[in-house]
């Protein structure tokens, strides 16, 4: 069983060929059957002969794995982990019984093993890579650098719910996160977790909800928090030294580590940075265009593959599908409310970049066709590309 949508960039046989040369090979020794097992947008329920993966494309990947009952209709939490491959590199872990989760081998081990694989010793039992699939991982995480998963990733690499019992005592503040809450403290494994003494969550950069000024003035103040370009400035300039490719960077890590490994933690690191970007005006329109053009390709891409998995989700995948169910189609999540906002003041500015217009269209398209929100203010409704009245689109250098 795969799962994860593969029509996003179809491989020439070459470009394959090239990879079986040069892809990595992930040799996974002792894992259960039916364990549900994940890499990037791929999940598969393990068979009697699984020892891994090979043909893995090099770069940023995120495995993860779920153990199931004897009767194959209960799982355990999610443990997942991110790492970067090297062409041709063989990296090799092993199920660890009492800790349901990968390990890493001793040096000794992994060089007999890797030797091994190198032989062709376990060709038979690993697992291509689907290829047809890596154009949607490489749209998912196309800011994810290894420095960047070394400054995020938690002590020990390893993310799952089962350390994050701290936000599972936070006020959820809307009906989703309710759900998300109400989901994993009735199911069975979560009362089954293990009791972590110390807390080990990944290292995400803290998003300030509100700007706060001591010598500001109560109205300068309100029109701060309703435009919160300065509070975006401030934070790229303290947290990411200026460089934008590095929050996108974080925005796919809390992502991946929120759909894929089922992090609560990310959840909320992942709506705060998107709640940032979707309060500002002013950097869109004037300061931050290009920033907001990738922003919004990565949002999209991000959204079309969650949508994909709630549609494509099959009984058995229920490990992977946890937190995907109809809370997301309420229009009282917090995305309605600032897609909307976001999308008044792209297609009411006088001047717009051509690029952010069309990518605030298809993501504003992709909203309304998959949820059925009706996103359109009355002025928006009356918007003709002839009209006088449309707003004026310019080719911005550099985006």
């Amino acid at each position: 069983m795969a799962s994860g949508g593969g029509a996003a960039a179809r491989m020439d046989p070459e470009a394959a060929t090239e990879l079986v040369r040069k892809g990595s090979t992930l040799l996974l020794l002792d894992v259960p059957q039916r364990t549900l097992f994940g890499i990037d947008t791929q999940v598969f329920s393990v068979g009697p002969k699984f020892k891994g993966m090979k043909m893995v494309p090099p770069g940023p990947h995120f495995v993860y794995c779920c153990s199931s009952s004897r009767s194959g209709n209960e799982f355990a939490p999610t443990v997942g982990f991110f790492l970067t491959t090297q062409p041709s590199e063989v990296m090799v872990r092993k199920w660890d019984a009492q800790e349901e989760r990968l390990i890493n081998l001793s040096e000794e081990e992994e060089i007999r093993y890797s030797e091994a694989v190198r032989r062709f010793e376990f060709d038979d039992q690993l697992g291509p890579y689907n290829l047809d699939s890596y154009g949607d991982w490489k749209q998912l995480s196309s800011y994810l650098s290894q420095s960047a998963i070394e400054r995020l990733e938690p002590i020990g690499g390893q993310i799952t719910i089962a350390l994050e019992s701290s936000w599972m005592d936070k006020a959820p503040q809307s009906d989703m996160e309710r759900r998300l809450m109400e989901q994993l403290r009735e199911s069975k494994f979560a009362k089954n977790a293990p009791v972590q003494a110390e807390r080990r969550g990944c290292y995400y950069t803290s998003i300030p909800a509100s700007v706060k000024h001591k010598n500001v003035s109560g109205g300068d103040l309100t029109a701060l928090n309703l435009d919160k370009t300065s509070l975006l400035e401030s934070v790229l300039a303290k947290n990411y030294q200026g460089q934008e490719d590095l929050l996108l960077g974080e925005l796919q890590f809390a992502f991946i580590a929120f759909m894929m490994g089922q992090s609560l933690e990310a959840f909320m690191q992942w709506k705060a940075l998107v709640s940032l970007l979707l309060s500002c005006s002013e950097a869109p329109l004037h300061t931050r265009t290009n920033l907001f053009v990738k922003f919004l390709r990565t949002f999209y891409y991000q959204l079309k593959h969650g949508f994909q998995r709630t549609q494509d989700s099959r009984s058995e995948d229920v490990g992977s599908s946890l937190f995907l169910d109809e809370a997301w189609f309420s229009r009282d999540i917090f995305l309605y409310r600032l897609s909307k906002d976001f999308f008044t003041v792209v297609f009411e500015a006088p001047v717009v970049d051509g690029d952010l217009l069309s990518w605030a269209r298809k993501l504003k398209t992709l909203l309304e066709t998959t949820f059925g929100w009706d996103l359109e203010d009355n002025a928006v409704n009356l918007i003709d590309e002839d009209d006088e009245f449309a707003p004026v689109v310019v080719e911005m250098d550099g985006s």
